[in-house]
């Protein structure tokens, strides 16, 4: 029986280690015996993270697309499929959540800022999800609206990165 309060969290910021850090509380959950489920916005299934993660018990991801592209790289028609098809993922996402102890929606404030989620049907979702479910919500630039409705929020500043001098990402440590 559940009957603790399930809490939302939010980790943004332009620092690197929002997704490691989610990932991080699902491990430590399914360490305590807790259901996961991980779903990934605008990312591929190659991460290194989900490669670990498949062979935790009690830890469920549902793949998304082979192939991811930026926001700003759709074209107008698939910025639309990739609307409508955010907008049933959702639904169904918090439908099967009641299963479940915690919902990792890694990059989904990434997903409510680029507009690929509406914020409304994200903030309905957080209201009227399973009163154990915690959640956890990754990305930049939430709005503070949505601030307003978690009760964890970290956010991680880049100070300094490889990137800044042209280093390409690496496998293993940036994904």
């Amino acid at each position: 029986m559940k009957t603790q309060k399930g809490c939302i969290h939010i980790y943004c910021g332009d620092g690197k280690g929002k997704t490691s850090a989610g990932m991080g509380l699902c491990i430590r959950a399914a360490g305590r015996g807790k259901r996961v489920l991980i779903y990934q916005f605008l990312k591929d299934n190659s991460t290194g993270e989900i490669r670990s993660l498949s062979h935790l018990p009690n830890v469920t991801r549902l793949n998304g697309p082979d192939n991811v592209k930026f926001s700003f790289q759709m074209t107008p028609a698939e910025r639309e499929e990739t609307i409508q098809h955010y907008r049933m993922l959702l639904k169904d996402l918090f439908a099967r959540s009641t299963e479940y102890d915690l919902l990792f929606l890694d990059e989904s404030v990434y997903a409510v800022a680029s507009g690929l989620i509406a914020e409304e049907e994200l903030i309905s979702c957080l209201i009227h999800r399973p009163s154990h479910l915690e959640v956890i919500l990754t990305g930049q630039n939430p709005s503070d609206t949505l601030l307003r409705h978690a009760d964890y929020v970290s956010h991680i500043c880049k100070i300094k990165h490889p990137f800044d001098r042209g280093q390409p990402s690496r496998e293993g440590i940036e994904f």
